[in-house]
């Protein structure tokens, strides 16, 4: 299996690691500690709470259950899914291949896909797909209501993008934002293309491996279902929301992951020698105005002491499952936020501003 050796070595490691660190809640600054158990106790939140100043860990809490039916308590080790945070993700192994001369962020579709139709292939280029402003319309949603069996078909990466991403444009690339999954197989199909290998082997090859993300997998990868929490609609009574896992859209939101390897990619990815400095740049480089959007993701100014402060600010929403990696880009500070109980973005973001602005 993909990635099985990685993710037993780090596995092994964290756990060891669980029990020889304690809770650094108790000993927060008392701002954040106020913070943090308001949060906590209004929203009845399960999952985990990571927050890093200066590359040192100022807090980091699991709260609540992983699984409520199985009695399994979240930790700082249980793999949560990352939702969007994996076009991130994608975003950067695409750069990878930028840096590597195998992709331009400003060559078109039919230059990497042959065989995509040639009119709208020709328009579209890597960087509208990466930053969702392709005008490639999802033909995915609209089949699967006429056909829900769609969710246990098998595609390929070929099969899917025939099927799904082939219809007319629906605005001019570049002009507009439209969260799309199709964008997303695209990418894909692309990377798979130029490396050679499935999109879940580049990435690893790419990014992954590089970093020593050993707990950054495909949620899809039979090694880790036992450890992803459960996601749920509401706890009380336990009632889950989770869809099956295609392997056609991992790309868009189909990876799973801890806290702890998330802060460490993003202070690697925003740092000094991971990326080329040009496609650092083009990271951070907001393409879509009107949503903040850069290269899979948002960039946000975050108001801290009064000062306006650039963050990456990366989301994820997928069935009951919320995720937020918000790394403010002159490297002082970073903080995850993983849920498995459907809460609203806005919560979590308000949460993160406040959490963010009691720092000392």
């Amino acid at each position: 299996m993909v990635n099985r050796r990685r993710f037993v070595q780090g596995m092994a490691g964290a756990l060891t690691g669980l029990w020889l660190t304690p809770s650094l809640l108790a000993s927060a600054p008392k701002s954040m500690r106020a913070t943090v158990d308001d949060f906590v106790q209004t929203n009845g939140f399960h999952g985990v709470i990571h927050l890093v100043r200066n590359r040192r860990v100022v807090l980091s809490e699991a709260f609540g259950m992983a699984d409520v039916e199985a009695g399994r308590r979240a930790t700082l080790d249980t793999l949560y899914p990352l939702a969007s945070i994996t076009k991130w993700i994608a975003s950067v192994t695409a750069l990878r291949l930028v840096d590597q001369g195998k992709l331009t962020l400003d060559s078109a579709i039919v230059d990497y896909l042959a065989d995509y139709r040639s009119d709208t292939g020709a328009k579209v280029k890597l960087k509208h797909l990466l930053s969702n402003s392709s005008g490639i319309p999802n033909g995915f949603t609209p089949q699967v209501k006429a056909d829900p069996s769609l969710w246990t078909r098998t595609f390929s990466t070929g099969d899917a993008i025939k099927a799904f991403c082939s219809g007319d444009l629906t605005f001019e690339p570049g002009s507009r934002f439209s969260y799309d999954l199709t964008n997303w197989i695209l990418v894909k199909g692309i990377i798979e293309n130029v490396t050679g290998k499935e999109f879940a082997e580049a990435v690893d090859a790419l990014t992954l491996a590089p970093l020593g993300l050993k707990h950054i997998l495909p949620r899809y990868a039979e090694e880790v279902r036992s450890s992803i929490a459960a996601g749920y609609a509401s706890i009380d009574p336990p009632m889950r929301k989770m869809k099956p896992q295609l392997v056609y859209m991992v790309a868009s939101g189909g990876y799973c992951g801890t806290a702890a390897d998330l802060v460490r990619a993003a202070e690697s990815v925003y740092g000094d020698s991971f990326l080329r400095a040009e496609s650092r740049k083009a990271l951070g480089t907001i393409l879509v105005p009107t949503e903040s959007y850069a290269l899979g993701g948002r960039i946000r100014t975050v108001q801290i002491d009064g000062t306006p402060q650039a963050f990456a600010w990366e989301t994820g929403r997928t069935d009951g499952y919320r995720s937020l990696l918000a790394h403010r880009l002159d490297g002082q500070s970073t903080l995850v936020l993983l849920n498995n109980t459907d809460l609203s973005q806005k919560t979590i973001d308000l949460f993160a501003e406040a959490l963010f602005g009691s720092i000392r």
